[in-house]
């Protein structure tokens, strides 16, 4: 069963759905999340990474009659194959934050594109060099980086280049993207559906000590916060500091959760140093501090009512 969030519930522990769960009718009257992939950097596969997954990043929301998608980490593949599973056409819209590798590395292998019946809004900002999403994901495609062009996708693909401050109206739904990282140019996103908000904010400014104002903003008010919470850039190269669970930035994402008045919290992107024993301590100390939230684990799936 999927889990269920409110206005009025606290998120638990229990939040962490099986990602081997019976597939859940959806309605057009959904707000749903599934999580695909919640690691940063790279894929961290292994046995003592099996209950949080090694995916990297990738989300999907249901949400009144549309399908988005967050970010084409390795979980777009696993998502791809699910949806290949179910057997019929698909319709989404994909918004990348930026394009690392981490976001990016699932979609050469995002088997629906290459289906004729498939149709894709792909939506991404220009990088900072000025090159457009379409050609950033076409340039990961050449030889001799993969085996196959992109321009062998079979699917109907719109390629869309955004910017912070652009509102986006899919049918009922509103997608606001907003500047998260002048360093990698990185847009979050806030989803409005009636009156429920989710807000995306998964590649933050790793030099930042307290609360961006700016993100004070994209998150006030929201149902769901979906934080970059428990990786650093500035662990990367330093193997003993990156085992250190009390090295994750996760204040930042409760200072902003608390400052914002968000419902519920999520931590994601999480280190792929880190071990499942880590996360569910790192868990505990999350919610010692802000009780309504939890770490992302790979098939979670939670329901906005």
């Amino acid at each position: 069963m999927a889990n269920t969030i409110s206005p009025s519930n606290a998120l638990s522990p229990a939040c962490a759905g099986d990602a081997a769960q019976a597939e859940q009718p959806v309605s057009t009257q959904t707000f749903r999340l599934r999580f695909w992939g919640v690691r940063g950097n790279i894929p961290a596969p292994g046995a003592d990474t099996v209950r949080y997954g090694g995916n990297t990043a990738c989300v999907e929301v249901l949400v009144g009659s549309q399908r988005l998608i967050f970010d084409g980490g390795s979980g777009l593949r696993v998502l791809g194959r699910h949806l290949v599973e179910q057997g019929q056409p698909v319709n989404a819209h994909l918004f990348f934050t930026h394009t690392q590798w981490d976001r990016i590395q699932g979609f050469p292998f995002f088997a629906p594109a290459f289906a004729p019946e498939t149709q894709l809004d792909i939506y991404g900002a220009p990088a900072l060099n000025g090159a457009s999403i379409k050609q950033r994901l076409m340039d990961q495609m050449l030889r001799p980086n993969f085996f196959k062009p992109l321009q062998t996708m079979a699917a109907t693909m719109t390629f869309h280049n955004i910017a912070a401050g652009e509102p986006l109206t899919l049918g009922e739904v509103l997608v606001e993207p907003w500047g998260l990282n002048r360093h990698t140019s990185a847009l979050g996103y806030r989803v409005t559906w009636q009156d429920r908000v989710l807000v995306y904010a998964t590649d933050t400014d790793p030099s930042q000590t307290s609360v961006d104002p700016n993100l004070l903003l994209l998150a006030t008010g929201a149902d769901v916060l979906i934080f970059d919470g428990t990786y650093a850039d500035a662990t990367y190269s330093d193997y003993a500091v990156s085992n250190d669970g009390a090295s994750a930035p996760c204040h930042l994402g409760i200072e902003l959760a608390k400052a914002s008045q968000v419902k519920h919290l999520v931590l994601f992107h999480h280190n792929p140093c880190h071990s499942d024993d880590q996360l569910d301590q790192l868990e505990c100390q999350v919610q010692a501090s802000f009780a309504n939230a939890c770490l992302a684990k790979e098939g979670m799936t939670l329901d906005l009512l």
